[in-house]
């Protein structure tokens, strides 16, 4: 099950490694250039979209992609009733959205953004659902290529209308939105396309028992997932509301410049998380031990995390210098907080999966509410004072106590020894990145020549203190390879 992960964690990473980037950083960062501020609106709106966005789903994703990796031929039986579930849902989480947003103050273009942006959401939540039927069946490259389409389509559709010459004038934050419906349009038809094959699917079925039966069940993983959303998004629409008009939406700006590039890294922290639910969840079902695949994955994706975030950390002013054109400075006392929080929410994908695999969603539910009442209290007391810099400390603070509750958690539910000699290992990782950012930083070259020879070195690090084994990785490979062959 160790080399299932791997092989398939590095197709994974591989198509998300290729794509999501040069999205990112290609057109994500260049519409933010071209629009100025009009992003900062976009952003909020974005943002409030995704608070009640668990009402599209209700936690039906995680328990269904739970539930079909350890009964796969529930597939058949549940699909259809369930896509009944979900428009359901859909109805639902537009008039809530919309009656809050009339409630505290939304008119005009932002209702606009909304309208669109809702859509969105709905789409986007109906493809995660299709995807945790295939990723359920352990059919992991067909999901592969599902997680990086809808960036794909928006990488062309965009790029067309940024450097194709085809607009008819500069190109506007609506265009943006547009072509996220599009995108996001298609993928669902291609995934429902794969999901109807694979569950045999005729038509629609309305069965009510099964529906409130359904929803019961998944209401636990709704609850987490909206506790969840709130303290992970509700940073900038705080910010927008506590601070005056033209201070908020300039904040929202500076904040969103270091926000995309903590939500691009986590993406690896996600696709790990991905992998992991389903294979923890068989794993726990047929009784294998699981300290063994926790540790890997854990070993993994913190060594990548701590590279990340001390890495920008220390080249933050030059980063946000090479990626923005206005605000550098104040992105770069934001971003070098921000990034810190990637340890910690990489190391909560680990813990926080393994919980929820095993079923125990009532503790990251306690963990997840303590989570929210503390982001909206310290951004409450932090914004007023240090903007956009506030709520990034107010983010970090509240992921790291959300990291050590799960951490804690999994200590007491599956009585894991404490390994010293690893946290020894770790703390001498730590101690030697710092030292490779300290002493590229001092050398007489180009800072970008600096920070790549600080990434060879932080690998080179992790391999000598074996946090990353070529003997496992080149394994993993050879096996896919030969797979793939066949």
């Amino acid at each position: 099950m160790q080399k299932k992960f791997l092989a398939n964690l590095i197709l994974l990473l591989t198509l998300n490694l290729l794509i999501k980037p040069f999205y990112i950083f290609g057109i994500d960062l260049s519409v933010q250039n071209v629009v100025g501020t009009d992003y900062g609106i976009y952003f909020v709106v974005f943002n409030f979209s995704f608070l009640f966005s668990i009402l599209l789903d209700f936690g039906i994703t995680n328990f269904n992609n739970r539930n079909i990796a350890q009964n796969n031929q529930l597939l058949n039986k549940h699909f259809s009733r369930i896509l009944v579930a979900k428009l359901m849902l859909a109805l639902g989480y537009f008039l809530v959205t919309f009656l809050i947003a009339l409630i505290i103050g939304y008119h005009g273009i932002k209702l606009h953004y909304l309208a669109f942006l809702a859509i969105n959401q709905f789409l986007i939540s109906f493809i995660f659902y299709l995807r945790s039927n295939i990723s359920g069946l352990l059919l992991f490259r067909t999901d592969s290529f599902l997680s990086v389409l809808d960036r794909i389509l928006l990488i062309i559709i965009c790029g067309i209308l940024l450097w194709g010459g085809v607009a008819p004038g500069p190109f506007r934050i609506e265009w943006f939105i547009y072509a996220q419906t599009a995108s996001y349009g298609l993928t669902a038809v291609i995934a429902l396309l794969v999901v109807i094959r694979k569950a045999a699917f005729r038509r629609l079925s309305w069965n009510w028992p099964f529906i409130v039966m359904i929803l019961r069940k998944s209401f636990p993983f709704a609850l987490l997932t909206l506790l969840m959303t709130f303290y992970n998004r509700i940073d900038s629409v705080m910010i927008d509301k506590l601070l005056p008009s033209l201070d908020g939406k300039e904040q929202v700006t500076i904040y969103a410049s270091a926000f995309r590039i903590l939500d691009a890294v986590n993406m690896i922290a996600y696709l790990f998380s991905v992998l992991l639910l389903p294979i923890f969840s068989k794993m726990l079902k047929t009784g294998d031990p699981v300290v063994h695949m926790v540790k890997l994955s854990f070993t993994l994706l913190i060594t990548v995390a701590l590279i990340i975030s001390l890495g920008c950390y220390f080249y933050s002013d030059e980063l946000m210098d090479m990626l923005m054109v206005a605000h550098v400075q104040q992105s770069s006392d934001v971003f070098r907080i921000m990034m810190f929080g990637f340890i910690a929410i990489s190391s909560g994908y680990i813990f926080g999966t393994l919980l929820t695999a095993n079923g125990s969603l009532w503790h990251l539910n306690l963990i997840a509410g303590g989570s929210m009442l503390l982001s909206i209290i310290l951004n409450l007391l932090l914004i007023p004072r240090f903007l956009a810099v506030g709520s990034a400390w107010a983010s970090v603070i509240t992921q790291f106590a959300s990291m050590i509750a799960q951490m804690i958690m999994v200590w007491y539910i599956f009585r894991f020894r404490i390994s010293w000699r690893f946290i020894l290992t770790l703390t001498g990782l730590i101690a030697g990145l710092i030292a490779i950012n300290l002493i590229t930083k001092m050398l007489p070259v180009t800072w970008y020549f600096g920070f790549i020879l600080m990434i060879v070195l932080s690998l080179i690090l992790a391999f000598v203190l074996r946090f990353i084994r070529f003997s496992a990785l080149a394994g993993i490979l050879s096996e896919s390879s030969a797979k793939a062959e066949k």
